[in-house]
């Protein structure tokens, strides 16, 4: 099932919460706009239910290939069993000059067939992988419900003042920080403009569209105003990264876990474990040290995800503000030769 509910809880981002939340909300409204023409097309009253619909939705957006002539695409024998494997500028293999211009791995082509095309030479044994397009963790979390440990298509957005966010021809989906922690160059250049004085952006805007540097003091104050602004939203998160790397290694644990009661409380995690039982609404009596029931351990693996995803995006916070530490003392040290 994709993971359309997994981190309207546990994420702790407004961004991946309204996520969650507007396609909580799509799925509603389809299922509602959908269940009068079911219901006069005699479907059984089991596949009424909104859980049915979830499946059948789950379905469609994670399982079908795209074809052309319908946006629901299609099934593939064969074709859905691949695992995801990010495109990226070098997942081609150098000859394959027809290739590096796709960004998914298949196709229906001329040949009234559905091919689907390799990046590298696979050897016997070795599993073959397969690009679906380039998505961010957060969509591949509500698309698919998994995440990459390193996924080269990864974008950490922060929050912009608006007149940065207009003050070019930037898309605002194009300011965001690279996975290294490095700003992206739509984001770069707009903080430049932004630190120029109005009365100077039009002189230099050319300057800055190449991606050159203005000047020291520029650099040094959009540095400075992004170190100030990841820390600002590392401080407004309500769990730190150190928090959530233990809560993933007991997440890890428990769901494996043979001596539920013993595990749970040498955690230290009973309270968080008892606001996950209560929202889920589910009951558990770790009193025979028995192991987790199925439903408590699928929900178990979705916290677990959004915990891996909202970690990731802190981790990617702390890498902008020591890149930017960096940066700042090299330019200080040029500005003191100076």
């Amino acid at each position: 099932m994709i993971l359309k509910l997994k981190l309207s809880k546990y994420s702790s981002v407004d961004d991946a919460i309204w996520v969650a939340q507007k396609a909580i909300s799509a799925i509603k409204s389809d299922w509602e706009d959908a269940t009068p023409l079911m219901k006069e097309l005699d479907f059984k009253p089991k596949l009424l239910m909104f859980k049915s619909w979830i499946w059948a939705f789950a379905t469609v957006s994670s399982r079908t290939l795209h074809i052309a002539w319908d946006e629901a695409g299609c099934l593939c024998p064969v074709g859905d069993l691949f695992n995801y494997a990010a495109p990226d500028d070098t997942s081609f293999e150098e000859d394959d000059i027809a290739g590096a211009e796709r960004l998914t791995d298949g196709g229906y082509e001329d040949s009234n067939a559905y091919c689907l095309y390799a990046r590298k030479n696979y050897k016997k044994g070795e599993q073959a992988l397969l690009g679906y397009g380039t998505y961010t963790n957060l969509e591949l979390l509500e698309y698919y419900g998994f995440l990459l440990s390193e996924n080269p298509n990864e974008k950490t957005f922060i929050q912009l003042d608006v007149d940065i966010c207009s003050i070019g021809t930037w898309p605002k989906d194009s300011l965001y920080i690279h996975p290294n922690g490095q700003p992206s160059f739509a984001l770069l250049c707009a903080l430049r403009l932004w630190a120029t004085p109005a009365n100077r952006r039009k002189a230099v805007s050319h300057q800055i569209y190449s991606g050159s540097m203005l000047s020291t003091e520029n650099e040094m104050e959009i540095m400075k105003w992004l170190i100030s602004k990841c820390e600002e939203t590392l401080q407004q998160l309500p769990t730190t990264v150190e928090f959530d790397e233990s809560l993933l290694v007991f997440l890890h644990k428990i769901q494996n876990s043979t001596n539920c009661r013993t595990d749970l409380k040498q955690s230290g995690f009973e309270q968080e474990f008892a606001v996950f039982l209560r929202f889920h609404r589910l009951d558990l009596d770790c009193s025979d040290n028995s192991q987790l029931p199925i439903q408590i351990l699928r929900s178990l693996e979705r916290w677990e995800l959004a915990v891996q995803w909202r970690c990731k995006y802190k981790k990617t916070l702390r890498k902008c503000i020591s890149n930017c530490e960096s940066l700042v003392h090299e330019l200080s040290l040029q500005l003191n030769k100076q």
